[in-house]
């Protein structure tokens, strides 16, 4: 054994590992964060984001699905299991200890096998019984137990992170709902109202046709804006309705619960969000799916370790500590008195050792195994991180763009209204025509409808910056903390040096 453990030490500084994936550090987006016009004096979001909305019928949407959405449940399901699994490997740490009992009441037949031999004990009766403590332990010299449980100690905490990324799109997700859900409503009315007018203009192209002061054409084109309007007015309220019911099953609702939701809710527009200083180092504390990331390549790092401790010797110990009695007696119940006495204790000491020479390739296929594990984790990271960035920037191009367009819509509007006042205003002096006035009464609604869609893209932009920046997540890794490194363990030479010569 020591020629062996010399050899390996003297052949493990010439034998190197494969190169594992390496994790990519945060990509730079200063020039992105200045061309978006994008302020870095501000802090990370809070956890409960949607409060700065100032709805308080958002507040009851988010409370009732925090607490009955069906998959934000089901990950609650998993988190349980993954620390059910976390205390199974923790056990292989701690000694076992069982105990095992036997108690029999046995008739010796009169004409028997056993008379046959020793005539002296022909129907008797013998009381028979053992107690059996039986311990266990496996010592863990090269860390495979405690790698194990590790491992799943990550797996629970990228749980936990999958829980709070859940939690994360589905109140982005109802907000972005309420949000349209809003929009449709305020949009129906002037749906209705822009019908109203259409209804009118038809009745004035008729009388104008009845009259001989119009052709019959103008009165086709008003009966088309009409049915144009009517699609339209359809359209939205079919809008309103499905966004009444997404927000009723985001909620754990059924349909029912989502009806004269969303419809004349008030919502407050926050201030443009300046964006945390430490962005972009501190994505990895402050998102979710990257801190689930991390623990998963963490978990899977652990593995490794536990592949090649399995190359190693293991030794173990078993105590089982016995109680025997045996008397001819009618009386079970006395049998204790025959057990716990000194003549009726033996016991046994079973040390174990295994090493595992030759295993067909098993040990190397499991180790690669979990190497390949390892590298798509890190990979897997990489890629939610390059992810993360892109969704910051786009968010912020998003929130500049839609407010770009919302200020312009609201001039139009106020143009449009401007208009129409003067327009009432000719009317009332004799100047102006009615199919005029009622044209300009509906562009000032038209105007307003479209407004009303713009403030729900500017108000869905936030959410998705929010949504970028974690929505309030601050239970990540810290940045700065080293990353796994798999193969700078002291385990990895002698199993580089093992599988040179074929063993696994």
């Amino acid at each position: 054994m020591a020629l062996a453990l010399l050899a390996l030490s003297l052949a493990g500084c010439n034998v190197g590992s494969e190169d594992r994936a390496l994790f990519m550090t945060p990509p730079a987006m200063e020039r992105t964060l200045g061309h978006a016009g994008a302020r870095d004096d501000g802090a990370w979001p809070v956890s409960e984001w949607w409060c700065q909305f100032r709805s308080k019928e958002l507040n009851e949407l988010m409370t009732a699905a925090l607490e009955d959405n069906q998959d934000l449940k089901r990950v609650y399901d998993r988190l349980h299991q993954a620390e059910a699994i976390t205390e199974v490997e923790g056990s292989r740490l701690l000694p076992s200890l069982d105990i095992n009992m036997n108690m029999v009441q046995h008739r010796i037949a009169k004409h028997g096998v056993e008379a046959s031999y020793n005539p002296a004990i022909a129907g008797q009766e013998k009381t028979a019984g053992n107690l059996i403590p039986s311990l266990y332990y496996e010592f863990d010299f090269w860390g495979k137990n405690r790698a194990a449980l590790d491992a799943a100690i990550g797996e629970t905490a990228a749980e936990a992170a999958e829980l709070a990324e859940t939690r994360l799109l589905l109140t982005t997700a109802l907000a972005r709902a309420y949000f349209r859900g809003l929009a449709a409503g305020r949009q129906l009315e002037l749906a209705r109202e822009m019908t109203k007018l259409r209804r009118e203009l038809v009745r004035v192209a008729e009388t104008r046709f009845r009259t001989g002061i119009d052709i019959e054409d103008a009165t086709a084109s008003a009966r088309m804006d009409l049915e144009a309007a009517l699609k339209r007015e359809a359209g939205v309220e079919a809008l309103l309705g499905l966004q009444q019911d997404l927000l009723a099953r985001l909620s754990g609702q059924g349909p029912d619960a989502g009806r004269g939701v969303a419809v004349r809710g008030l919502v407050g527009l926050p201030s443009a969000p300046p964006l945390p200083k430490t962005l972009p180092v501190e994505l990895l504390a402050h998102r979710p799916d990257l801190a689930a990331a991390m623990h998963r390549a963490e978990a899977a790092a652990q593995r490794i370790h536990g592949a090649k401790a399995e190359f190693m010797p293991s030794i173990d110990l078993t105590i089982l500590p016995e109680f025997q009695a045996s008397q001819h007696s009618t009386h079970i119940d006395k049998l204790a008195t025959y057990l716990f006495r000194a003549s009726a204790f033996n016991y046994y000491v079973q040390p174990g050792f295994h090493f595992p020479v030759f295993e067909g390739g098993r040990l190397r296929g499991k180790l690669e195994t979990r190497r390949s594990e390892y590298d798509e984790a890190v990979d897997e990271y990489n890629e939610a991180l390059l992810r993360a960035a892109q969704q910051v920037a786009d968010s912020l191009i998003n929130v500049r763009q839609t407010s770009t367009v919302l200020d312009a819509q609201k001039r139009i509007v106020a143009d449009a209204r401007q208009k129409l006042a003067l327009a009432r205003s000719r009317w009332n002096s004799g100047l102006k025509d009615r199919r005029e006035i009622l044209t300009l009464a509906h562009d000032a609604f038209e105007a307003g409808y479209y407004l009303h869609s713009f403030e729900a893209d500017l108000l869905s932009a936030r959410v998705d910056l929010i949504q970028s920046l974690g929505g309030g997540y601050e239970q990540g890794p810290n940045p700065v903390f080293p990353v796994p490194s798999p193969e700078d363990d002291a385990l990895t030479p002698y199993v580089n040096f093992i599988e040179s010569l074929g063993g696994g």
